[in-house]
């Protein structure tokens, strides 16, 4: 056991959940989550912020990343729920791949009970390199159905990296975690999401480097442009103003970061997108 963090078991009643909102939106009718609250323990999590609307507890929002509880069930309730039609996206509330991970294993008894039983499509979300781990399986699993990788790359910057998301993979284990998975075979999408201080036209170029998708791509939550849902937390906030960071906060700014990432993907043959159309190529079966 960390310690950092503690890890919790529970037993669940279901692991699938009808999409809603930006995921449905996207083409995921379904979405797995194998774990409550995620010890990678960013910054800027907007999960924290969604409440009982994201299938919390108190003890979740409050003490974010702190400790995490896993579905001990979760294989067991996949098998039952399982349909060949689904969509999955695995997962909008939690990294499958998150720190605590390595030690429960929770992914592989998933992955193989996906493999004996393949939905259309299965998408994974995440910023983990312990997905490496996995990899045989995720290979096994590509070819019986339609399997997409979202690998997130919010910044190329180290300094920012340690201040927004300390307990993440550093920028070059990420570039070369995506470049593994895309030389097995497997459609990995570097995610620049959500976008942190960088160098935006090095960051792009990187990506593309790495993966031989387009692009995906979201700003950091605000609510000038979100009203309602999830935002992102306080606590990246503050760090923004403490360390002059706020104008990735600023709509317009956020908007020139977005025009400067399109050209240097249109030169390069590729697509940038933000939003549902983006996370719409990993629902797209193949």
């Amino acid at each position: 056991m960390s310690e950092r963090f503690r890890i919790l078991e529970t037993e669940a009643r279901s692991i699938l959940a009808a999409t809603s909102g930006f995921i449905a939106e996207a083409g995921f009718s379904h979405s797995l989550s194998p774990a409550r609250n995620c010890t990678f323990a960013c910054t800027y999590c907007y999960v924290p912020t969604m409440g009982i609307y994201g299938g919390l507890k108190p003890e979740d929002w409050r003490r974010w990343g702190q400790f995490t509880t896993f579905k001990t069930n979760a294989a067991a309730l996949l098998a039952r729920e399982l349909r060949p039609h689904m969509a999955i996206y695995c997962s909008p509330l939690v990294d499958p791949y998150q720190p605590a991970e390595a030690a429960a294993r929770m992914m592989p008894r998933l992955l193989e009970t996906l493999i004996q039983r393949p939905p259309r499509v299965f998408a994974i979300q995440t910023r983990g390199a312990l997905i490496l781990r996995d990899l045989e399986l995720i290979r096994r699993l590509a070819q019986r159905t339609t399997v997409g990788v979202s690998f997130s790359l919010p910044t190329n910057r180290e300094d920012i990296r340690r201040l927004y998301e300390p307990h993440c993979a550093p920028f070059a284990q990420r570039l070369e975690t995506i470049a593994v998975l895309r030389r097995a075979g497997v459609a990995t999408y570097a995610t620049l999401a959500p976008l942190l201080p960088s160098d935006p036209e090095a960051l792009a170029s990187a990506a593309i480097e790495a993966t031989c998708e387009n692009l995906i791509g979201d700003p950091l939550h605000v609510r000038e442009v979100k009203r309602h849902g999830a935002t992102t937390r306080d606590v990246a906030r503050r760090i923004a103003v403490k360390h002059g960071h706020t104008a990735w906060f600023e709509p317009r700014f956020q908007a020139e970061i977005v025009r400067t990432i399109e050209r240097v993907a249109e030169s390069a043959n590729r697509r940038f997108a933000t939003g549902p159309e983006a996370f719409s190529w990993l629902a797209q079966s193949r």
